[in-house]
C-alpha cells in the first residue's frame, strides 16, 4: 500500500457521479453531478477565514441523441459555488451543443468551454458525462438479446481506440468487424 488513509488527515474530497436515462428510442439524458467537500477550514486568497464544507455542487444535463451521440441539449445548475462570478459560467456548454462524443470530444471540449470561457469544474464533469454516455447508451441497446439488437458499425465507432481492449488492431475489434460484415 502507497500510504494508509486511516493515519492522515483528510482534506478534501470530490465526488463525480453521472446517471444515464432512457429519454426516447433514439436517445439518452444524462445528469451528472459534481461536489467538493473541504473537511477543514481554509482560507481564501484575501486572507477571508472559510469554514470547512461543501465548495462546489454543479450539475449538468444532457440530452444525447443517435449513433453519433450527438449532443441536442445541456443545461447547468451551480448550486453551491465559492465566488459570486462562478454562475456567469452556466451557459458556457452551450457551444458544445451539435458536437458528437466521439473520438477527439475531449479535445474539442478543451478547445470550445475549456479555459477562460467556462469553469474548469464544468469541464471535468463534463468529461466524466462523454464516458458514461457511451456506456449509457450501449446499456440502452444491449437490454435485448444479441439476435434482436441493431448493432452496426456506426454504434461501434464510438468506443473504438477508447481502451486496450478495443484498439483498432486489437481482437476485440477485428472480431465484431468480422461479425458485422464491415470493411472499416
Amino acid at each position: 500500500m502507497l500510504f494508509n488513509s486511516e493515519a492522515c488527515e483528510r482534506l478534501h474530497n470530490r465526488n463525480v457521479s453521472v446517471t444515464t436515462y432512457a429519454y426516447k428510442p433514439d436517445a439518452i439524458a444524462l445528469e451528472g453531478r459534481l461536489t467538493d467537500d473541504r473537511f477543514i477550514a481554509t482560507y481564501s486568497l484575501s486572507d477571508e477565514p472559510r469554514p470547512a464544507g461543501i465548495v462546489h455542487d454543479m450539475v449538468i444535463r444532457m440530452i444525447v441523441r443517435g449513433p453519433k451521440l450527438v449532443i441536442e441539449a445541456v443545461e447547468v445548475q451551480m448550486r453551491t459555488v465559492p465566488h459570486t462570478d462562478c454562475p456567469q459560467a452556466e451557459n458556457s456548454l452551450l457551444p458544445l451543443v451539435g458536437e458528437p462524443i466521439t473520438a477527439g470530444f475531449t479535445a474539442r471540449v478543451h478547445r470550445l468551454v475549456g479555459g477562460g470561457q467556462g469553469c474548469a469544474h464544468l469541464v471535468a464533469l463534463c468529461r466524466a458525462m462523454a464516458s458514461a454516455a457511451i456506456q449509457g447508451a450501449y446499456s440502452m441497446m444491449a437490454r435485448k438479446p444479441t439476435q434482436e439488437r441493431v448493432a452496426t458499425w456506426q454504434n461501434l465507432k464510438n468506443i473504438i481506440d477508447t481502451c486496450h481492449l478495443w484498439r483498432s488492431d486489437g481482437p476485440m475489434v477485428q472480431s465484431l468487424k468480422k461479425n458485422l460484415g464491415s470493411s472499416q
